[in-house]
């Protein structure tokens, strides 16, 4: 990660959520006081971010790209 945190045992495995719209997602949960584990990320298959729940988990808000 960005901050240098590295996976440590047992990974990061996480659940992967496809939303159609993911900056009004991101500002919808960071404004409900939710915390993000990164920044958002894009590439040519689309957008990413990784969002913290409660037990710590990883869950994953992924926007396909436009085609």
């Amino acid at each position: 990660m960005s901050d240098g945190v590295k996976p440590s045992p047992g990974g990061w495995n996480r659940i992967h959520l496809v939303v159609d719209d993911l900056a009004s997602e991101v500002t919808r949960l960071r404004d409900a006081g939710l915390t993000f584990r990164n920044e958002m990320i894009t590439g040519t298959g689309g957008s990413q971010i990784l969002l913290v729940d409660p037990s710590g988990n990883l869950i994953e808000l992924f926007q396909l790209a436009a085609r």
